[in-house]
């Protein structure tokens, strides 16, 4: 039995008839780029996302970029983030013309550590921007008391966070801003790449909406540099129906974790609690010898992964960050494993992956 890391035909053919048909009415209408159906999802996620306002962009990367733009930070500016996560989140900060500052992670969740963000900050930091990875929310209202300390502004990377909640408040909503990914592999997911930004604050809004159109409200008439930076409306037709089934299919993905976690009581991560509630974009195991039993899982027909081999400081785009060590980071890095998990998994599947697991890990 051949298992996936993630089966994305499998939860199309689930809803296929109402995907096929979205699509149509975009292909019948021509509306191809800011359609009606992109204002329909912005609509529809903000409210998911208990915020004000969502503005589709192209990209998760484009939506920190974006972000950084509207606040105007830029060069000269620094922004802190943790060294372990995927390099899109560093990227954004970059392509602002921001400094990345990289803070080590937690040991029991890879999460920012908030104990070690104070002493990041200097007097050229404007935002702080935690990343909920593998669905879990960072610790928001310690990373909040210290924003409102120094006056920075909180930018969630919530790319693989969409439904997790925080103290009964969902990501989107627990900063000044939030940036979302839809890479068809995200627990919300569409049939390309595609991106949004979630915000309550109005003036922003308008600005992101301003800025993702080459600076232009009216057509021809641009009122600064922007980007060509829009979600197309073939992939909002997808996510309108998708977002229907954020919640169960969410609920599914919990249930398989939790299975892993009983038949994993050594290796894996139990993180989910009502405070805390995660969707599991990644189930992620840590295990000495890791590549060898990598290798292993995958020859017996597993499709596990790594998620992420290298801490931000160790890739050759930002070595020049490389100056201190960032410990957690690279231990995550060098033990995490990926097991499959998404909705549409079987308890036999689910089984089967914990049973060649075992017989792989070391003693």
């Amino acid at each position: 039995m051949s298992i996936p890391l993630v089966d994305l035909q499998a939860q199309y053919r689930l809803i296929k008839t109402e995907i096929d048909q979205a699509i149509q009415v975009v292909l019948d209408h021509g509306g191809f780029i800011l359609g009606p159906e992109v204002a329909g999802f912005e609509s529809s996620f903000a409210s998911y996302c208990q915020a004000e306002s969502c503005v589709g962009v192209a990209s998760g990367t484009d939506a920190i970029h974006l972000i950084l733009k509207a606040f105007g930070i830029g060069p000269g500016d620094e922004v802190i983030l943790p060294a372990y996560t995927f390099i899109a989140t560093a990227l954004g900060v970059t392509q602002a013309g921001a400094t990345p500052v990289l803070v080590d992670v937690r040991t029991d969740d890879a999460l920012i550590n908030p104990a070690l963000i104070e002493n990041a900050i200097t007097s050229r930091t404007k935002a702080i921007l935690p990343v909920h990875l593998y669905g879990r929310c960072c610790e928001m209202e310690s990373i909040r008391q210290i924003a409102s300390k120094y006056d920075l502004k909180v930018i969630e990377d919530a790319a693989q966070a969409h439904g997790a909640t925080y103290r009964g408040h969902r990501a989107g909503s627990l900063g000044h801003a939030a940036a979302f990914s839809f890479y068809p592999g995200k627990n919300l997911g569409c049939y390309g790449d595609g991106g949004a930004v979630v915000t309550s604050d109005p003036a922003l809004s308008e600005r992101l909406t301003l800025l993702r159109n080459w600076g232009s409200r009216k057509k021809y008439h641009h009122e600064e540099p922007g980007l060509n930076s829009r979600l197309d409306t073939i992939q909002a037709a997808v996510l309108n129906v998708k977002l229907q089934y954020l919640d169960p299919w969410n609920r599914l993905r919990r249930s398989w974790a939790a299975l892993y976690d009983q038949l994993l009581p050594n290796y894996g991560q139990p993180l989910n609690s009502p405070e805390n509630e995660s969707v599991y974009h990644i189930y992620a195991v840590r295990v000495r010898d890791r590549d060898r039993v990598l290798i292993n899982l995958q020859g017996q027909g597993i499709g596990a992964g790594v998620h992420y081999p290298f801490p931000l400081h160790k890739l050759e785009a930002y070595k020049h960050l490389d100056t201190q060590s960032f410990p957690e980071s690279e231990a995550w890095a060098l033990e995490e494993l990926s097991l499959p998990i998404f909705a549409e998994l079987q308890e036999e599947q689910v089984r089967r992956v914990a049973s060649v697991f075992i017989a792989q890990v070391p003693c």
